[in-house]
Order: C-alpha cells, then structure tokens, then sequence
C-alpha cells in the first residue's frame, strides 16, 4: 500500500472516530439536559403540590414581586397582573400579600400595577398586605402604596420617592477625535437630548417639566395610599431621599416592621398561604438565558440616554 494510500485512511478513520465521538457527546448532552428537565419539573410539581395543601387549612394568597420594573421581566404589568387576579380570584384566601423587593423602575409598568390592585381590592373586597423585603423603593413603593398596610424590615430601603433621568454626552470627545456628527429631522426638536450635540438651555428646561410632572403624579400617588399616615416633612418625604424601614415607619411610609409568618397570624389569623406567583421552569430559565446571550451579541447598542425611571 503507497504512503498516500496509507495516509488518506489514516485521516479517515480519524475523522470516523471523531465523527463518533461527536454524535457521542451531543446524545450524552441530550440525556443529561432531558434527565434535569425530568427532575427540574418533578420539583416544580411537588413544591405547587405543597402549595395547594394550604387549601386544607386557611390561608392567604400570596405574589412576590422582585427585581427591577421594566417591561418583559418578571417585574412588569404583563407578568404580575396575571398571578394578581389569579391570587384575587381564590374565594377562599383570606386576603393577599405582596412581598415585595425592588429598587424600582419603570414609572409606567408601576403606575398600571398600582391601578390593578386598587381595582382588584375594590372588585373582590380582599384586604391587601405588603411585605418590604431588601428595598421597597421609588417604583415598587408607589406600587405598595395600593395595599391596605406596608410593612417592612427594619433594615428595608424604603422611599425615595423621586424621578430620575440620566445620560452622558461625549461632545469634547468627539472634538478630539475630530468627528463631526452629522444629523437630521423633520421636527426642531427631534434630535433633543443628542449626546453628541451641546447640551441646550430649553433642553434641561423641557426635561424638567417632563420630569416634574411624572414626580407630581407619583407623589399623588403616595398622599392618596397613605394618607393621614404620612408624619414627616414633605419637602423631605418626597425629594426622593430613602430611609431604613424603621425610619420609614416613624415618617409614616410604612405601619409597622415584621415579617411574613407574623403578617400572617396578625393580620389575618392564618398559618398557611398559596403562592400564586409564576415560577419558570428549569428549562425556561436555561432558554432565556441563552436568548438574552445572543440578544446581547446581535442587537445593535442602546441609545445612552435613559429613560426616565422612579
């Protein structure tokens, strides 16, 4: 047999067994994937099977809400106000309870779940509780605002009951580079806020008055839930300052520091409650892991100026 012979079936083989090993490895993947589904659901339908043994006994209705207010996350309008009217809809839950950790968001996605509870608590006459948990801040304190009650933690971050918007212009460092920004608009205005033109007088005018007005509505938003409650200043209250949950408490943000299994006993005489919060499965989470990575890949960059945020 020539060299050549030798060497084309050498390589070959080679390439079979690679080829095999391959197959091999992507079918051990499979296994492996399909075997944590298997598992990850089968803990998913013991945990709603512990869940649903509260029926047997009284108890509350239970939706967490956690992490940043934005659209498409498990903290926006489209994601809680299912498993609120779902928690609502349970005519033999005493009440329900909203246990509650973000740091804010979206004023819109706020705004739209705050007006859902106060409908909802208007429409099936439950009592509403609100448990802070880390944070109970700017967005997700107008949100508590709709319960009956807020209680937090003594070390809760609480309040800051204020609007922001922000960005960064890169103007000088376009100079340096020698880059010159060409744009242009069907609108004198459209190009407003452009980071990489100066900065106008009107401009910080215009953003004020937008900024302000959304403040406006937020602050109504706390007087008209919390009342005569309310103790402090409210130059200080609502300048957009935050404060422990005990501080809190004595400005009136909050009624009371406790937590979940006292909220319970106290408020509603129950030991038990039903989470009708949405827990993704194993899978989906891997999935929507894995699409955020390419997302994060293929979109092109966003524009930074943000938009304006409680």
């Amino acid at each position: 047999m020539s060299n050549e012979a030798l060497n084309e079936l050498v390589q070959s083989v080679v390439k079979d067994r690679r080829s095999q090993r391959l197959w091999k490895n992507i079918r051990c993947g499979a296994w492996i994937l399909l075997s944590l589904t298997f598992f990850f659901s089968f803990v998913g339908l013991f945990k709603e099977k512990r869940s649903s043994n509260a029926e047997e006994k009284p108890y509350v209705s239970l939706v967490r809400m956690s992490g940043v207010i934005l659209p498409e996350t498990n903290f926006s309008a489209e994601s809680v106000i299912p498993e609120l009217q779902n928690a609502f809809l349970d005519k033999k839950a005493k009440g329900v309870v909203l246990v509650i950790n973000s740091p804010g968001g979206s004023p819109v996605q706020a705004s739209i779940i705050h007006d859902k509870i106060l409908e909802l608590k208007k429409r099936y006459h439950k009592t509403v509780i609100v448990l802070g948990e880390d944070a109970l801040a700017s967005g997700s304190y107008l949100v508590a605002t709709a319960a009956d009650k807020i209680y937090v933690n003594p070390d809760t971050l609480t309040g800051s009951i204020g609007v922001i918007m922000n960005g960064f212009g890169v103007v000088d460092t376009m100079k340096k580079l020698g880059v010159t920004r060409r744009v242009f608009t069907a609108g004198n205005h459209k190009d407003r806020l452009d980071p990489f033109l100066p900065l106008q007088p009107d401009d910080e005018v215009k953003i004020h008055h937008v900024l302000d007005d959304v403040h406006q509505r937020f602050i109504q938003y706390v007087v008209s839930g919390r009342g005569a409650r309310l103790q402090g200043d409210p130059k200080e209250l609502f300048s957009g300052d935050f404060w422990t949950g005990a501080q809190a408490v004595k400005l009136g943000l909050a009624d009371g520091t406790s937590e979940l299994w006292d909220i319970l006993q106290q408020e509603f005489k129950v030991r038990h409650y039903r989470d009708y919060t949405t827990h993704p499965s194993f899978l989906e989470t891997a999935l929507k892991g894995l699409s955020t990575e390419l997302s994060i890949n293929l979109i092109q960059p966003k524009s930074p100026l943000r938009a304006q945020a409680y």
